[in-house]
């Protein structure tokens, strides 16, 4: 059974993401493993002391494992740590690059798997948009492919920093029958073990399909 799903709308790691606390008692885990892989042009580095201080304040460890090229996921070392991980957390930054980088490669195989096992998967802004299908492009607002974890469901991250009418562009180009959300900063769409879902953080999530706003019960069930 796949295990707890945390779409998080953007500045993670922050004061607000009091859900952190909830997916590390669900995961079981002292340690989560961070991948900056979506950061990799923006010090990634800087990303993973973030995640590490963070954590630390939940009393609990941030490791990060610098995937940052498409080499990095094959190297089997990376792909192992992400198997064997029950925390996986995937930041922000270009999901252009964090998709280019992780589709289709034997790390993107092992986090699948380790998700299908039990583990808990987080992914913020960025994570979030590119763990969909269709992902928004954030080029111009149009849609492109995803990784496909969830299908029909693309996420809009900072939701809170869209203009209206921007918002309404994305909502009028989305496919017939995709549900799109739009997460605000801090705030988390979590899928539970069991497969419902719900909402927690600082802010809120909305919910559109064919251009209407919609509730949580429009959202799909996800890759099981």
């Amino acid at each position: 059974m796949p295990g707890v799903l945390a779409l998080v709308g953007g500045a993670e790691w922050t004061e607000g993401c009091t859900f952190d606390r909830d997916l590390l008692a669900a995961s079981g885990a002292s340690e989560v493993l961070v991948l900056p892989t979506a950061a990799a042009y923006e010090r990634p580095e800087r990303a993973v002391e973030t995640a590490s201080a963070w954590f630390a304040s939940l009393g609990a460890k941030a490791r990060g494992l610098m995937v940052l090229r498409r080499p990095d996921a094959e190297d089997p070392a990376n792909v192992e740590a992400v198997r064997a991980s029950s925390f996986i957390y995937l930041g922000g930054g270009s999901p252009l690059h964090l998709r280019s980088v992780l589709k289709d490669s034997s790390l993107w195989s092992a986090l699948e798997s380790a998700w299908q096992g039990g583990a808990v998967l987080a992914a913020s802004s960025a994570g979030a948009m590119a763990l969909g299908d269709p992902m928004v492009d954030p080029r111009g607002g149009a849609y492109t492919l995803g990784l496909g974890l969830v299908e029909q469901l693309a996420v809009i991250p900072h939701f809170d920093a869209w203009s209206a009418d921007k918002a309404h562009r994305t909502m009028e180009l989305a496919p017939a029958g995709v549900a799109v959300v739009g997460i605000e900063e801090r705030t988390a769409l979590i899928r539970t073990a069991a497969g419902a879902w719900e909402t927690a953080g600082a802010g809120r999530v909305d919910v559109f399909r064919d251009g209407k706003r919609a509730g949580l019960e429009a959202l799909p069930g996800g890759a099981v």
